[in-house]
């Protein structure tokens, strides 16, 4: 599996942010969110596919391991709005 600086290298590389508190990286111009576990756990190629995945669509994609509620996703959303 990749190195994790690699994985952060390749997301800063593309706009993506890091929350701390939230322990996510996440890019409002793309609306997409991925959870440092996620990240974590899939390779580079995994990563490099998702970040240039076609998000035309107005809502947010989540990159995570595990489902969570839909209040979860809202407040993210809201937090990052």
């Amino acid at each position: 599996m990749s190195s994790l600086a690699a994985k952060k290298q390749i997301l800063e590389g593309a706009g993506y942010l890091y929350h701390f508190s939230r322990m996510i990286y996440f890019n409002r111009n793309d609306r997409k969110i991925f959870s440092i576990e996620a990240v974590e756990d899939n390779d580079e190629n995994w990563l490099k596919k998702c970040i240039e995945a076609d998000n035309s669509e107005a809502q947010w994609k989540f990159y995570f391991n595990s489902p969570f509620s839909e209040s979860v996703k809202q407040e993210l959303i809201q937090e990052l709005s």
